[in-house]
C-alpha cells in the first residue's frame, strides 16, 4: 500500500528503507488521544462553516473514538508505511467510513496538526509537572515543625559558614521548587496557543474558523502568523530549558543530601526502601536513588542542547527535522516525572541525625560571624571587626576551643571594650537567636515563612 502521503506525483512507492527510516509512530503514538482530540474539534468546526455536514461531522466524531478505543486497548496494528500516528488515526478513520474520512484532513496540514498535538500534550505535562512540583514543596514543608528546633551548619564553599536553622534549608527549596512552578506556569502560556488553522505554510483558501477550534480545545488564544507556526519549535526549547533548571534544582538537592547520608557528616538517614546495597561489601547502604537522580539530570539537560542544535541552521518553514524533536522532549518529561515521584517520599521519610548534628555544632566557628555584627553594633567599622573576630578565632583554634568558651579576658586581650554582653551572642544557638532581618533564619522569620507557605499551599 502507498503511504498516504505520497501523493499522485509519485510514479513508485516508498523503499521500505526509507519507510523504517522515516517512521515516527515508535515514538509519538503518545499523541493518539490529543490527536484525536484534536481531529474532532477541527470536524465540528469544518461543520459549522460548512465544509462538512451535521452527519458526516457525527460519523467522523464517532469513529474516532472507537480507534482511540482501540488504541487505548493497543488493538491498533502498527505499518511502518503509514509513517507516525496521525496518518495512522487517519487511515483507520478512512478504513471505517470511506470517502467521509478524506474530508477530515480538509485546510489542515500535518505541520499544523502535529504542532497542536504536541501543545496539547505540552500543556497536560505541564500540568503533571507542577502537580509533582508542589507535591515535593509540601514535603518539605511537612518536615518545618518537626525539624524547627535542629540547628544545621549552613556551608560556602563547602566550609561551615553560620548556623541555620533545619526549616530554613527546608523552605530554601521551597523557594526554589515556587520558581520552577511559576516558570512552568508562563511556559504553558506560551505553549497554549492553538496552531491549527495555519495549514502547511500559507494559512487556506477555504472559510474557516481557527478562533472556535481553538476554544473548543481550551486554548487561550490562536498562533499570528502561518510561516512562523510552520517552522515554530520556541515552545519545546522553553519547555525544555524549564524542565532542565527542574533538573538542576534537584540535582543540587540529591548531591547534597548524598553528601549529609556519609559517615564524614552523618546529618541524615534515608528511608532503606530507596537504598541499595552493594553485591560484594555487606554493610553498605548506598543512596542509589539520590545519585541516579544527579546522574538523571544530565539526559534533561542533554535533551535541551539536542532541541538548540536541532533548529538553529533550519530556514523557514516546515522541515523534516522536526520530526526529531519529539523523543528528547518526551524523554525530558518521563525523566523529570520519575526524578519527582522519588523525591517526595526521600523528602518525607528521611531523619535528621539530631544527636551527631547537635554534638558536632559547635566546630567551625559558625558563630564568628555572629561575633562581628556584635562588634558592629558597639560602633566599629566592619573592616576593623573582621580583622579582629579572626585573630580571636585564630587564638580559639590554637586552644582548640569554642568561641564561647575563651574567657573574658582572652576577649579583652584582643579589644578593651569587649564586655560579658559579648556572651549573649556566641555560641550557635546565640548567634541564630540574634538575626532578625527579613528572609534570615531568625526563628520568628523562618516560623513567618512556614505560615506563609502553609496558607499559599493550603495546608
Amino acid at each position: 500500500m502507498k503511504s498516504p502521503s505520497r501523493s499522485g506525483v509519485f510514479q513508485s512507492g516508498a523503499d521500505t528503507r526509507m519507510e523504517a527510516y522515516g517512521e515516527s509512530i515508535s515514538f509519538d503514538r503518545r499523541l493518539y488521544r490529543h490527536d484525536i482530540r484534536g481531529s474532532i474539534a477541527h470536524a465540528e468546526m469544518l461543520a459549522t462553516v460548512g465544509l462538512l455536514s451535521t452527519d458526516e461531522y457525527k460519523l467522523i466524531r464517532d469513529s474516532l473514538k472507537e480507534i482511540e478505543a482501540e488504541l487505548d486497548a493497543d488493538e491498533l496494528p502498527i505499518r511502518f508505511e503509514l509513517e507516525d500516528i496521525h496518518m495512522h488515526i487517519e487511515q483507520a478513520l478512512i478504513d471505517r467510513i470511506g470517502d467521509t474520512g478524506r474530508k477530515l484532513h480538509t485546510a489542515r496540514s500535518r505541520n499544523d496538526q502535529v504542532s497542536t498535538d504536541i501543545r496539547m500534550w505540552i500543556r497536560d505535562a505541564l500540568d503533571e509537572v507542577d502537580h509533582g512540583l508542589e507535591l515535593l514543596q509540601r514535603a518539605f514543608l511537612n518536615r518545618c515543625e518537626q525539624d524547627f528546633e535542629v540547628i544545621l551548619p549552613a556551608y560556602t564553599h563547602l566550609q561551615r559558614a553560620q548556623p541555620v536553622l533545619a526549616p530554613h534549608y527546608w523552605l530554601a527549596y521551597i523557594e526554589k521548587f515556587s520558581r520552577d512552578r511559576e516558570r512552568v506556569a508562563d511556559c504553558r502560556r506560551r505553549v497554549n496557543r492553538c496552531s491549527l488553522g495555519v495549514a502547511a505554510v500559507a494559512g487556506t483558501t477555504l472559510p474557516i474558523d481557527r478562533d472556535q477550534t481553538a476554544q473548543s480545545l481550551n486554548f487561550e488564544s490562536v498562533t499570528a502568523n502561518s510561516l512562523d507556526t510552520s517552522s515554530d519549535r520556541d515552545f519545546m526549547l522553553e519547555t525544555a530549558f524549564t524542565l532542565s533548571l527542574v533538573a538542576s534544582h534537584l540535582s543540587g538537592w540529591a548531591e547534597e543530601w548524598i553528601l549529609w547520608t556519609t559517615v564524614e557528616f552523618n546529618f541524615i538517614k534515608l528511608p532503606e526502601a530507596f537504598c541499595t546495597g552493594s553485591s560484594i561489601m555487606p554493610q553498605k547502604v548506598n543512596p542509589d536513588a539520590l545519585e541516579l537522580t544527579r546522574g538523571k539530570s544530565a539526559r534533561v539537560m542533554g535533551n535541551l542542547q539536542t532541541l538548540m542544535l536541532l533548529v538553529k541552521n533550519l530556514p523557514m518553514a516546515y522541515n523534516r527535522d522536526l520530526q526529531e524533536d519529539k523523543p528528547p522532549l518526551f524523554d525530558s518529561f518521563d525523566t523529570i516525572l520519575a526524578m519527582l515521584s522519588i523525591a517526595e517520599p526521600i523528602v518525607a521519610g528521611s531523619k535528621l541525625q539530631r544527636e551527631p548534628i547537635s554534638r558536632r555544632l559547635e566546630e567551625g566557628y559558625l558563630d564568628a560571624t555572629t561575633l562581628m555584627e556584635w562588634m558592629m553594633k558597639k560602633g566599629m567599622p566592619q573592616r576593623r571587626a573582621h580583622h579582629l573576630v579572626g585573630a580571636i578565632v585564630s587564638d580559639a583554634m590554637s586552644q582548640g576551643v569554642a568561641l564561647k568558651d575563651l574567657p573574658l579576658d582572652a576577649l579583652q586581650s584582643h579589644d578593651q571594650e569587649i564586655d560579658a554582653s559579648v556572651y549573649d551572642c556566641l555560641g550557635t544557638e546565640n548567634a541564630v537567636a540574634a538575626f532578625v532581618s527579613y528572609g534570615s533564619t531568625a526563628p520568628d522569620q523562618v516560623r513567618h515563612q512556614i505560615e506563609h507557605w502553609q496558607e499559599r499551599l493550603g495546608t
